[in-house]
């Protein structure tokens, strides 16, 4: 019977091969540190032994749980912005391909400029559509859906909102400008 008493038990199957690597492992732990306490000339007791052995287990558990919150919360936002993305493409107003109205807006602190229909411009302009930003690209989506997106990320929604500049102020009020000025 060649081997150890732990290689005969793993042969007939009592023990497992994780509790055993565990096992040489934290012994090699111990012999570590003992050596590491003698070459500083220090006596480790075993109480001071199993303080530190203690402590590095409550770090670890620490480190654990933090990590597993950070795991978590990636989990929740990925999950989220799923959520969105499925919005964005089931209620996603159809763009033509034939639509030939350029409509400005900005994003990003940038100018694009997406083509739409005349009847989506309007909508848009008058605040029913707004702009969803998916996959570098963007859909129109109904204005209550946006609402929605928004409240959960509001980064993916533009929504274009009238400014209306107050009468007093505005030098030009006495002059009429059309809806469908084109630039």
């Amino acid at each position: 019977m060649a081997g150890s008493l732990q290689d005969q038990l793993l042969n007939i199957g009592v023990a497992d091969k994780k509790k055993s690597k565990k096992a040489k492992h934290d012994k090699r732990q111990d012999a570590t540190k003992s050596r590491q306490a003698r070459k500083s000339g220090v006596k480790a007791t075993p109480k001071e032994i199993q303080q530190q052995l203690d402590k590095a287990r409550q770090d670890k558990q620490q480190k654990d749980l933090a990590l597993n919150q950070q795991r978590n919360s990636e989990r929740a936002e990925k999950a989220l912005v799923a959520d969105v993305r499925q919005i964005i493409v089931t209620q996603a107003v159809e763009i033509p391909k034939e639509a030939e109205v350029a409509y400005h807006f900005e994003h990003d602190k940038k100018v694009k400029k997406l083509y739409v229909t005349d009847e989506q411009q309007k909508q848009l302009t008058r605040g029913q559509l707004a702009i969803a930003i998916i996959d570098d690209g963007y859909r129109l989506i109904p204005d209550k859906m946006a609402e929605k997106i928004e409240s959960r990320l509001a980064n993916m929604v533009i929504r274009i909102q009238s400014e209306s500049v107050s009468e007093e102020d505005d030098p030009y009020a006495d002059y009429q400008i059309p809806d469908d000025l084109m630039w």
